[in-house]
């Protein structure tokens, strides 16, 4: 007569196929961090924080007037740097004033539907939205001949030619805004990117594809010396503080500054 014991141990071969079935179909023989099988992970696009910007409903007032409805591209994947070529001594204060009076004459003497530029930034750092059509979306603007198409003009307001100073205000401001606006569309600010001339007043013959700095100066697309010497020479500067904002490099990493505080 068997014993209980024997009984048991007689079970012991079929609980332990049992159990080792039940463990296999719970998939615990392979861990599940360690199967080939798993979807690889999407790359984090490299974005900035948006810089606060103000409408340009501030510095128009009451002073517009009828125009086209704005144009826009696909996406943004250059920036050009300008110059306004006005008065740098000015008070913040005044700044929508002055620029209310670039639209005047843009619009005015030269006849353009709108201010050329997408942004306009003053010597305090403070970010102006241009021209119309909305800061966030990829407006068309009128601001670098030939290469207007997906690319963002941002001007910085006073004329800043050789040895003028270059308030740091101004180009933290300039960085943030590149960083923001290029980052929509994870476009790295030290990169090149290739455009095509759509105009033969640039200085490349309408249909010409160029390779351009992706943060470039005006005078990159056209026969000018915006955005002055002084601006130009802080291009590099302000590519990096672009590219660390866009979390691309560490702070340690920058081209320590050397110019106007």
């Amino acid at each position: 007569m068997p014993t209980p014991l024997s009984v048991l141990l007689g079970c012991l071969p079929g609980l332990a196929a049992v159990l080792t079935l039940a463990l296999c179909a719970g998939g615990v023989e392979r861990p599940a961090e360690a199967r080939s099988d798993r979807p690889a992970r999407t790359p984090v696009a490299h974005r900035a924080a948006r810089p606060h910007i103000v409408p340009r409903s501030v510095w128009l007032g009451t002073a517009g007037r009828t125009q086209p409805p704005p144009r826009y591209d696909d996406k943004v994947v250059a920036v050009f740097l300008h110059h306004t070529d006005s008065p740098s001594a000015y008070n913040c204060a005044d700044a929508p004033e002055i620029i209310r009076r670039l639209y005047a004459g843009q619009t005015g003497a030269r006849n353009w539907d709108d201010i050329g530029y997408n942004f306009i930034v003053d010597r305090c750092g403070t970010i102006y939205e241009g021209r119309a059509g909305g800061a966030d979306r990829p407006v068309t603007g009128a601001h670098t001949q030939g290469f207007n198409h997906r690319t963002a003009g941002i001007a910085a307001l006073g004329t800043f030619t050789a040895g003028v100073p270059v308030p740091r205000a101004m180009t933290d401001a300039i960085a943030a805004l590149a960083a923001w606006k290029l980052g929509l569309a994870d476009i790295d600010p030290r990169a090149s990117v290739r455009l095509v001339s759509s105009n033969s007043l640039s200085r490349y013959k309408a249909g010409t594809p160029v390779t351009l700095p992706v943060l470039a100066g005006h005078n990159a697309g056209f026969m000018t010396s915006c955005p002055g010497a002084a601006l130009t020479a802080r291009l590099p500067e302000i590519r990096e503080q672009a590219a660390r904002l866009q979390g691309r490099i560490t702070p340690t990493t920058l081209t320590p500054h050397t110019g106007t505080p």
